[in-house]
């Protein structure tokens, strides 16, 4: 069930707001009014952090000309007033509408990012042996905190579980000579580098020597496509198939088709790889 994330405060649900709500997770107490011109400036962007933070608060509004009680119990003398409550007991505060900025500031202060939730998320995810539906928790999660260093670590970490090696070492290669100082840098390179040189194997070797000396055989391409699949070098794999396609949209009775089908849904929803060749795909076809 997900937590509400802003409600209206009266005296008929005051002390339950006060008391469990702020027991449970932060509670800001929006002091407002009609009249006030920077309480509607405030307002929106108060909503908007609590839906972005997804019930890690709850935001408490108070009308102070409706709730008159409430505003003289915490002895409010000018609008907007913002509390932050934690336990009953107030934690910080700030009078007049501070711009977005300065309020996350405040938040980072009482709650993780919402980012940290995410990665929250993925770890029990894989901890229930759902990898794939971790990845693309973790990539937002990376996204969503400017590609922090360390996530980049959790994420790789995770691609590597999936034997995603090409995807990992893109992530990889970009650390800095003080970021490969790190201990768990260094042990996602040392996994990276065995499961790459699993990945050039013999046969790939083989079917790649053969298609140099016969470059338009469409089934020395789709063979070598199948095994680039399985070793985890899936852009290579796609992008031979797209040009069989592009030459034969048929080829193979469909069979083709099917095949880079297939491998697109083998990287899980919400890939951007799969997203930008299901794109290529259908545009060919369509």
């Amino acid at each position: 069930m997900n937590a509400v994330n802003v409600i209206d405060v009266t005296e008929a649900n005051f002390q339950q707001v006060m008391v469990e709500e702020s027991a449970q997770r932060l509670v800001i107490l929006d002091f407002w009014a009609e009249w006030c011109a920077p309480c509607k400036a405030l307002g929106p962007i108060l909503e908007k952090l609590a839906q972005e933070y997804a019930g890690q608060f709850l935001l408490a509004k108070i009308n102070a000309d409706e709730q008159q009680a409430i505003t003289a119990q915490f002895g409010i003398r000018s609008l907007p007033t913002v509390a932050f409550v934690k336990n009953g007991q107030p934690v910080d505060a700030f009078q007049g509408a501070e711009p977005e900025s300065a309020i996350r500031e405040r938040l980072q202060q009482h709650l993780p990012a919402p980012w940290e939730g995410l990665i929250e998320d993925a770890r029990q995810l894989a901890s229930n042996g759902q990898v794939a539906e971790a990845l693309p928790l973790l990539r937002e999660a990376y996204t969503q905190s400017d590609e922090q260093f360390e996530v980049g670590l959790i994420l790789a970490d995770c691609l590597l579980q999936l034997k995603r090696a090409n995807d990992a070492n893109e992530l990889l290669k970009g650390a800095t000579l003080e970021q490969q100082l790190n201990p768990q840098y260094k042990e996602l390179m040392s996994r990276l580098e065995l499961m790459l040189d699993a990945a050039d194997s013999p046969e790939i070797r083989e079917l790649q020597a053969q298609l140099a000396e016969d470059p338009d055989n469409a089934d020395l391409k789709m063979e070598l496509a199948v095994q680039l699949q399985q070793a985890d070098r899936a852009e290579e794999a796609l992008e031979l198939m797209l040009s069989i396609l592009q030459k034969d949209k048929n080829y193979a009775d469909g069979a083709a088709r099917k095949t880079m089908l297939d491998m697109i849904s083998g990287l899980g929803k919400g890939d951007p790889l799969a997203a930008r060749y299901q794109r290529k795909l259908f545009t060919l076809l369509y």
